[in-house]
């Protein structure tokens, strides 16, 4: 059972495509969020690319959750429209 759980924990340092797997997104979304400031630069030691995963959720815990507009909501979307319209 023990080692079960130690298993089910990420490395400590993951790939590009083990972060992606961490995150269920692509590895082109991991570089896409690296750029765009959501997620820490690797850390590129000899041929390896790696993230810290604490340094994974540390980043991702501080990224503030973008707030939904009001268009997104379709009943919303149309009370604006509606307001508009008089």
């Amino acid at each position: 059972m023990r080692a079960a759980i130690i298993n089910s924990r990420p490395s400590s340092y993951l790939s590009c495509a083990s972060l992606a797997r961490e995150l269920d997104v692509s590895e082109s979304t991991v570089r896409d969020w690296v750029e765009k400031g959501l997620l820490p630069r690797p850390i590129k030691r000899g041929g390896s690319v790696r993230w810290s995963w604490a340094d994974v959720q540390a980043t991702m815990s501080s990224v503030a959750p973008v707030p939904p507009r009001i268009t997104d909501d379709p009943y919303m979307a149309g009370a604006v429209n509606a307001a508009k319209a008089s």
